[in-house]
C-alpha cells in the first residue's frame, strides 16, 4: 500500500508521523545507553565486590587458603571477576554496535526526511503558483466577457438611436469589436492556463506528491527495520556472552564440587598437630600417710635428714614426678608470688639475727591439688614438653631453632626452612654459573669485557654460598634432631610426658609419707629441713632425656643469709657463690642454679649479680 496515493492529502499529517518516529529512535537509543551504564556500574561492583574479599598479600588470611573451601571461594572471586568482565563486554558492544550506530543513522535520517518534506513544500508552492495564475486568467477573462458585452449593447442603443450621427455610432460599433477581440483573446489565454494548471495539477498528485510520499514511505520502513535489527543486536549480545558467563558458572560449580572435607581436616591435623602422645593412666595418690615436704619445692626428699631413703632404687627416684628433673618444675611455673622480702639493716648479719628477714609467706598446698589446678588452668597444656617448648620468651621472637614449638610443628617448620635454604643455595649457585661462563668469555674474548671485573662479584658469591651452607647444616642438624626424637606412627601411645611409667609402681603417695599436716590444715615444711635436699637425677624416658638445663647468663654472690621456704626459692648462705640462670624481671627476684639439681629464686637485693657480658638472658617459661 503506497501513502503517495492513498496519503495524497496527508502531507502534514505524514510530517509529524515521521517526526514522531525520529522521537522513538532517540528514545531507544537512550534507553540502550542506559543499559550500558548499568552494565559498566554493576561490572565495576563485581570487580570491587571481588577485590574485597581477594585474600591480602603476606597477611594470615593467605595460610588460610591452603584449605579447599578457601581455595573454591577464591576461585569463585576469581570467575566472579571474568564474569564482570563479561558484562563490560555487553556494554561495549552495545556501545558500538547498538548505541553509536544508531546515532549516526538519526543524523542520516534527519537530513533524508528534511530532504523530502523539502521537496514536498516546493511541489505544493507549484501547484499553487500555477491556481494564482488560473484564477487570474479567469478573473481576466470574466472582466473581458463583460466589457465586451456592455459594449454591444452601447453600440446596439447607438445604432437604434436616429438622434445620433453615424460617426458616434461608427466609434460605438469600433468599441465594441475592440471588446470582443479582447473578450476573445482573454478566453484563449484562460483555456491555455486552465489547461497548463490541470496538466500541473494531475503531475503533482499522480507523480510528484506519489514520489515524495513514496520516498518518505521508504525512509520510514527503513527507521523500523532498523530499530528491529537493532533489538535483535541487543539481544545477541547479551546471548554472544551467555556460553562465556555459562562458562564462569560451570568453573564455579566446579571449584565447590573440589571442596574435600576429609583433604581439609588433614590439613588441620598438619597445621596444629604437636606430635605428643596422649598421657597415659594417672596412678592412684595415697594421703593416708604425712607428707613431709622440704625447706624449698625446688627439691623433694622422703626423709628428715635431707637423704633420700634407702627403699627407692636408683630407677624409681626419677619417676616419682616428671618436674622433679634439675628441680624444673617449679621453676617452669613463676617466681614467688609475693614481692622479696628487702635486705636486712647492714648493722647486723642477717644469719645473726634470730628474726631475720624470711620469704614470702603464703599458703601451703597439696602438691598433687597444686598440679591439678595447674593442670586445669586456662590456655590447658597437656604435656609437660610442651609446657617447656611451647612457651617461648618473654621478650622478642621464638629461638632460631623453633624450639619453643610442640615437635610435629617444629620439623615442619625446619623443613621450611631448610627448603628456602636449598632454593637459595641454589639461586646463588645459578649465578655463580653465569658468571663462571661471562668470565670464560671474557678470557676468550677479551674486547668483550674484563675477566678481573668478574672476580669480587664471584667472591661475594662465594662467601654467600658458604654462609647459606652452614645455615643450611644448622637446620639440616636441628631437623634431623626432631625427626629422630618423633615417635614412630605405628608405635603404640604411651605416656610421652615422662609422667608415669607403667612399669612403675612408686606413685605420688610415696612423696606424700614425709608431709605433716598442719594445724590450720594446710601443709608446711618442718622447719628443720632448712638445707636443699639433693636428688639424684632422674631417669625419664626418651622425650625428656634431650632436655637440657636453662645456660647461666653469669654468677652472684650471696650479700645476706636467704632461708627459702616458699615455693619455687632457694636458700643461701651469705658468701656462697652461685650461677645465675635468669636474671630480675622487675618482680624483685632473681634465678638462680647452686648445681645440677638445685636451683631456685632469691630476693634480687640479697645478691650481688656478675653478668657475662654476651649474655643474652634466659629463656623464662610463663
Amino acid at each position: 500500500m503506497s501513502w503517495g496515493t492513498e496519503l495524497w492529502d496527508q502531507f502534514d499529517n505524514l510530517e509529524k508521523h515521521t517526526q514522531w518516529g525520529i522521537d522513538v529512535l532517540e528514545k531507544y537509543i537512550k534507553f540502550v545507553k542506559e543499559r550500558t551504564e548499568i552494565e559498566i556500574n554493576y561490572a565495576k561492583q563485581l570487580r570491587n565486590l571481588s577485590k574485597k574479599y581477594q585474600p591480602k598479600k603476606n597477611s594470615k588470611e593467605e595460610d588460610e587458603y591452603k584449605y579447599s573451601s578457601c581455595q573454591a571461594f577464591l576461585a569463585t572471586l576469581n570467575e566472579m571477576n571474568d564474569y564482570a568482565g563479561q558484562h563490560e563486554v555487553v556494554s561495549e558492544n552495545m556501545t558500538s554496535q547498538i548505541t553509536a550506530e544508531l546515532a549516526r543513522y538519526v543524523q542520516e535520517l534527519k537530513q533524508e526526511r528534511k530532504m523530502h518534506f523539502h521537496d514536498g513544500r516546493k511541489a505544493q508552492q507549484h501547484i499553487e503558483t500555477c491556481w494564482k495564475q488560473l484564477e487570474s486568467s479567469k478573473r481576466r477573462f470574466e472582466r473581458d466577457c463583460k466589457e465586451a458585452d456592455r459594449a454591444q449593447q452601447y453600440f446596439e442603443k447607438m445604432d437604434a438611436d436616429i438622434n445620433v450621427t453615424k460617426a458616434d455610432v461608427e466609434k460605438a460599433r469600433q468599441q465594441a469589436q475592440l471588446r470582443h477581440q479582447m473578450a476573445e483573446e482573454s478566453k484563449a489565454e484562460y483555456s491555455s492556463t486552465l489547461q497548463r494548471f490541470n496538466h500541473e495539477q494531475h503531475d503533482h498528485y499522480h507523480t510528484h506528491i506519489p514520489n515524495i510520499f513514496q520516498k518518505i514511505q521508504e525512509m520510514e520502513e527503513r527507521r523500523i527495520i532498523r530499530i528491529g535489527e537493532s533489538m535483535k543486536t541487543f539481544a545477541e549480545v547479551d546471548r554472544q556472552v551467555i556460553p562465556i558467563i555459562g562458562k564462569c558458572l560451570d568453573e564455579i560449580t566446579k571449584a565447590a564440587e573440589s571442596i574435600d572435607q576429609k583433604h581439609d581436616s588433614k590439613l588441620v591435623v598438619e597445621a596444629f598437630k604437636s606430635g605428643f602422645e596422649p598421657p597415659g593412666d594417672v596412678d592412684f595418690e595415697d594421703f593416708t600417710q604425712p607428707i613431709k615436704r622440704t625447706v624449698s619445692d625446688s627439691s623433694l626428699s622422703n626423709s628428715k635428714d635431707g637423704k633420700p631413703e634407702s627403699r627407692f632404687s636408683s630407677k624409681s627416684k626419677g619417676k616419682l614426678w616428671p618436674f622433679i628433673k634439675k628441680n624444673k618444675f617449679m621453676s617452669l611455673l613463676t617466681s614467688p608470688h609475693q614481692p622479696p622480702p628487702p635486705p636486712p639493716s647492714s648493722s647486723a648479719s642477717p644469719s645473726a639475727v634470730p628474726n631475720g628477714p624470711q620469704s614470702p609467706k603464703q599458703q601451703k598446698e597439696p602438691l598433687s591439688h597444686r598440679f591439678n589446678e595447674f593442670m586445669t588452668s586456662k590456655p590447658k597444656i597437656h604435656c609437660f614438653r610442651s609446657l617447656k617448648r611451647g612457651l617461648s620468651l618473654k621478650l622478642g621472637g621464638g629461638p632460631e631453632d623453633f624450639s619453643n614449638l610442640p615437635p610435629e610443628q617444629r620439623r615442619k617448620k625446619l623443613q621450611q626452612k631448610v627448603d628456602e635454604l636449598n632454593r637459595d643455595i641454589q639461586k646463588e649457585m645459578d649465578q655463580r654459573d653465569a658468571l663462571t661462563k661471562m668470565k670464560d668469555v671474557y678470557i676468550k674474548n677479551p674486547q668483550m669485557g674484563d675477566a678481573a671485573s668478574v672476580d669480587l662479584k664471584l667472591a661475594e658469591l662465594a662467601q654467600n654460598l658458604e654462609k647459606l651452607r652452614l645455615e643450611a647444616q644448622k637446620f639440616e642438624g636441628w631437623l634431623a634432631e626432631v625427626e629422630g626424637r618423633l615417635p614412630a606412627r605405628t608405635e603404640p601411645a604411651r605416656r610421652q610426658s615422662g609422667m608415669y611409667e607403667p612399669q612403675n609402681t612408686l606413685t605420688v603417695n610415696n612423696c606424700a609419707q614425709d608431709r605433716e599436716s598442719s594445724p590450720d590444715g594446710s601443709y608446711t615444711e618442718e622447719p628443720s629441713q632448712e638445707s636443699e635436699v639433693k636428688v639424684p637425677a632422674p631417669e625419664f624416658d626418651d622425650e625428656f632425656d634431650d632436655e637440657e638445663p636453662l645456660p647461666t647468663i653469669g654468677t652472684c654472690k650471696a650479700l645476706y643469709t636467704f632461708e627459702g621456704q616458699n615455693e619455687g626459692t632457694i636458700s643461701v648462705s651469705e658468701g656462697e657463690t652461685l650461677f645465675v640462670i635468669e636474671e630480675d624481671k622487675g618482680d624483685g627476684w632473681t634465678r638462680i642454679r647452686r648445681n645440677e639439681d638445685e636451683e631456685g629464686y632469691v630476693p634480687t637485693s640479697y645478691v650481688e649479680v656478675f653478668l657475662e657480658k654476651n649474655a643474652k638472658g634466659a629463656m623464662t617459661y610463663i
